[in-house]
Formats: C-alpha cells, sequence, structure tokens
C-alpha cells in the first residue's frame, strides 16, 4: 500500500527566510495590495468563520482578525505557528497542525476557506482544491501564478529572478481555464478574479519604491492591462 503523502510546502513559506522577501516599504506594499483585494471579496461576509489553510506565514491573519474574521490557521508541521505567535495578537486566531490534503474538519464547517502562497508550490493541487471546496460552506479564496502574464517568459527569466531575488523557489503556473474547471468540478461557481500587479514582482523590488510602484500598478489597473494580464490572481468562487 501506498503511504498517503502530504503537502509540506508550507513550511517554506510560514519561515523568515521566506518572510524576508515581504520586508522593507516595497513588501508592506505588496502585502497591502493583498490584503485589500482579499477584505473586498469578502466584502458581503462580515465575520465569517475562515479556515486559512498553510497561512503560517501570518500574511493576512491580522488584516482579517482586526476587521472581524474569526480566523483558524492550519500548517503541516508544529513549527509553521511560529510566526503567527511571535508577530500576531494573541487570541487572534486558532491553530492547528494537520494535513492540508485530508482536513480534520467536516464538510462546509467554515464559511470560507482560503489559502495564499500555496497552490503554485503544491504537487496535488487538484486534491488541495478539493479538500478546501469540501469544508467550505460558502467561498474559497485563493492566489495563484497565471500564464497569461509575466509569467510566460518564466523559463527564460527564473535564473535571472533567482539570481536578483537569492530565495525564489520553482512554482506552477495556471491557465484561467485550468483554476475555473477545477472549481467547477468540485460544484463550486466560475470565480471572480482580481489580479494583483502587472508589472513582476521582481522588478517593483528592484525599483524600492512604493510610490513609484503605487502609482505605474494604478495606470496599468485604469487602462484595464492588470485586469487582462497581472498576477499573481486572488481568486474567489462560490459554492452552488
Amino acid at each position: 500500500m501506498v503511504a498517503h503523502l502530504t503537502e509540506t510546502a508550507d513550511i517554506e513559506t510560514a519561515s523568515d527566510d521566506y518572510a524576508s522577501r515581504f520586508a522593507g516599504p516595497v513588501g508592506s506594499y505588496f502585502l497591502d495590495v493583498q490584503a485589500q483585494l482579499t477584505l473586498d471579496l469578502l466584502r458581503d461576509l462580515p465575520c465569517a468563520s475562515v479556515l486559512d489553510v498553510g497561512g503560517g506565514h501570518g500574511q493576512l491573519t491580522m488584516p482579517l482578525a482586526e476587521n472581524g474574521y474569526k480566523i483558524t490557521v492550519t500548517g503541516s508541521a508544529d513549527i509553521c505557528r511560529a510566526r503567527l505567535d511571535t508577530y500576531c495578537e494573541k487570541g487572534s486566531f486558532t491553530y492547528l497542525t494537520c494535513d492540508s490534503l485530508n482536513l480534520p474538519f467536516e464538510d462546509n464547517h467554515f464559511d470560507v476557506v482560503m489559502a495564499f502562497r500555496l497552490l503554485p508550490h503544491a504537487e496535488r493541487w487538484q486534491e488541495l482544491i478539493k479538500e478546501m471546496c469540501r469544508v467550505a460552506d460558502k467561498a474559497v479564496i485563493f492566489d495563484y501564478p497565471d500564464r497569461r502574464s509575466a509569467n510566460i517568459l518564466y523559463d527564460v527569466l527564473f535564473d535571472l529572478k533567482k539570481n536578483m531575488e537569492g530565495n525564489t523557489r520553482t512554482y506552477t503556473l495556471f491557465s484561467r481555464k485550468e483554476i475555473s474547471s477545477e472549481l467547477v468540478l468540485n460544484n463550486f461557481d466560475l470565480p471572480l478574479l482580481k489580479p494583483e500587479f502587472l508589472m513582476p514582482m521582481v522588478i517593483h523590488r528592484k525599483l524600492k519604491s512604493p510610490v513609484i510602484s503605487r502609482f505605474v500598478e494604478a495606470v496599468f489597473r485604469l487602462t484595464r492591462l492588470t485586469k487582462l494580464f497581472g498576477s499573481p490572481i486572488i481568486v474567489r468562487s462560490d459554492g452552488k
């Protein structure tokens, strides 16, 4: 019999090394955009119960808690809660170590189930989406790098990106059709898509100016280029 294999990509995203990618003013800009888009997607579900699968990075824990959401975070190892305990307000979240592909919750247990910084690093990503949909009563929300973006040059530019950023990991690109099809397969609606940036994040990091980044991205958003070609994309899909 083949042993059940879990997904453990969140151990890396919950580390201090990974958090260094979002340090400084530009990193704060990235996290602000992510938090605002996520809160906008949750606007019709005030005070909802939220499960953050693999959320030990803590990027959304406090923004959600401060806006009245009840947060449960899972991690694939006990170490995944270290940053939450250090940087998040005590009592603002509940934490559980468990298998992200076999969540220990009943069907439809949470209003919302989300996963950030996880899907592109999960080998069994279809199973991850299926399990998220199973325990979600109203909606699932997650992010992913879109193939229809500057990521189309991934194979050519990855080595350059790694040299510039230092701690970049390989990741899987997805098409909008792939993501939509998987959600529909799990009896969820076609997703609402919220692209974050048009310009690659590595370029924003090298600019080292959130003022310039905000201006440039605002122009791209106004011209609708971000909607067409932006990445990463934050997805919301509602259960049928």
